[in-house]
């Protein structure tokens, strides 16, 4: 569609707004109300989805009353990209949205805009309340009607509403209510067995379930208002965990979520999908059941009221997070992940303040390494270079330990794989590979420095002193 075209059709929608005003007090709106729910930097680690210890009987509830999709993965492993993705039913790749924290942001290409503000232009009352954090300009007055609540809207308006609960980002908060005996937990094998790491992972479950009785109070609310029956609730995580392997990269624990859809007036309670289902097909989602036709910009496809995705594979990006410049792209399938390392000369633990302050495990894994004591698939991943491509067997190694990319018998398949990435990049344009403008990346990285020293200096360890660190995160995780 050229810009004549999405300008004439805008308006064309707003004329039979107008006209259809004049019998707004006659009949009220039946579309639904939207409410889009994040908890910020999780897996599918729920105990409806099969995680042992952790309980989570709200969210166990929500899917036993709708669906719980198995196959669900975010376009970007941090959170401004893999929002700015959702926001627009687009790759951030494809929108330059794809540098985390980036100081120099820039509109969206036209015709593109927040799927949000297409709401609003057909009547919804939209709101957005907590966490934004897009990697572009945006006109919220345009997109928005509250940055509140929906109780501003008029009788029989229908709403959408984004929420974010963020007590499983870092620092994780124990659960006094219901706290979990560290002991019982299972830790991904990609982790060592260590009282530190053990203790962590045991924060960050016990953190889900502070967040699964924060939706608690959210969805009775619809239910004490009367509206649940005709609300399409939709929870996510926005990434994967705060965690090394995790959040940042194109590994499972960096790009699979929950995602749980409830829909009561619509959606058939007590269904299971485990069809590849990507991000951005939530924008989608939500405005095909508002009614909307999808946008031919928008690469999402909806998933409801019937699933028109019919997606083969996801792919994945990680690129510059705050200081640290990194260019990781993956394509996966049910059966295999392929990853392409664009630094393979540069280690995967390459300087990161926020996770040299924020992740126990980091500095655990680090002293075990320099220590000789992790497992060969552990210490891939602290290695001081990385290799160019990855290929893993999802079915015969879930948790990603075991690269094939070298293996002759699986030449056939990296062939594949790799063809579908590089047909990806190009199709989708993607806009990493057009480097950076080196004074932004250069800024961004004497500010994570800094930020990095003042933090050693502030809790008295010195720079390169792992076993400060450890020392540190004893007396801090294990008190």
């Amino acid at each position: 569609m050229n810009r004549r075209d999405f300008i004439r059709t805008v308006g064309a929608t707003g004329a039979a707004l107008t006209l259809s005003g004049a019998f707004a007090a006659k009949k009220e709106d039946d579309r639904p109300n939207i409410l889009l729910v994040y908890a910020e930097d999780i897996c599918p680690d729920l105990s409806c989805y099969g995680a042992k210890a952790v309980q989570t009987p709200v969210l166990d509830r929500m899917a036993a009353d709708g669906i719980r999709f198995t196959n669900a993965f975010v376009t970007g492993s941090v959170c401004s990209a893999s929002r700015s993705a959702i926001m627009c039913g687009m790759y951030q790749t494809s929108i330059g949205a794809h540098n985390h924290r980036t100081a120099q942001k820039k509109p969206l290409p036209d015709p593109v805009r927040p799927f949000p503000q297409l709401l609003k232009e057909t009547g919804y009352y939209t709101v957005i309340k907590g966490k934004t954090d897009l990697n572009f300009l945006w006109d919220k007055k345009a997109t928005l009607s509250s940055t509140k609540d929906w109780a501003g809207r008029a009788k029989g308006r229908p709403f959408f509403c984004q929420m974010t609960f963020g007590v499983t980002h870092r620092t994780f908060k124990r659960d006094p209510e219901n706290p979990i005996d560290s002991k019982t937990v299972d830790v991904p094998p990609i982790y060592a067995e260590h009282p530190i790491i053990r203790r962590d992972w045991t924060d960050y479950l016990e953190s889900i379930q502070i967040m699964d009785r924060q939706v608690s109070g959210l969805l009775k609310r619809l239910d004490d208002e009367g509206i649940a029956d005709n609300t399409l609730v939709i929870f996510l995580g926005d990434h994967g965990r705060c965690l090394p392997r995790g959040k940042q990269f194109c590994y499972d624990g960096g790009i699979h979520v929950p995602l749980i859809v409830r829909w009561p007036k619509a959606v058939k309670a007590g269904q299971v999908r485990d069809r590849m289902t990507n991000s951005i097909d939530i924008s989608a989602t939500i405005l095909k059941c508002a009614g909307l036709d999808v946008p031919k910009w928008m690469q999402g496809r909806p998933f409801l009221p019937k699933d028109r995705t019919g997606r083969k594979y996801i792919f994945a990006a990680r690129d510059r997070c705050d200081g640290t410049a990194d260019r990781i792209r993956c394509v996966r399938s049910k059966e295999f992940k392929y990853i392409k390392n664009f630094y393979p000369d540069r280690p995967y633990t390459q300087l990161n303040a926020y996770k040299e302050r924020q992740y126990p495990p980091l500095a655990v894994m680090k002293l075990l390494y320099k220590q000789g004591k992790l497992t060969p698939g552990q210490a891939q991943f602290m290695a001081p270079t990385r290799p160019p491509e990855e290929l893993y067997d999802l079915n015969a190694d879930p948790h990603e330990l075991n690269n094939l990319a070298d293996n002759p018998k699986y030449a056939k398949v990296l062939k594949k794989y790799r063809a579908e990435l590089e047909k990806w990049i190009k199709t989708t344009n993607d806009n990493g590979q057009t480097p950076e403008d080196p004074e932004e990346a250069k800024r961004q990285y004497d500010t994570m420095l800094s930020s990095h020293k003042k933090r050693l200096k502030a809790i008295g360890v010195e720079e390169g002193d792992i076993e400060g660190m450890v020392a540190y995160w004893q007396k801090v995780i294990l008190k």
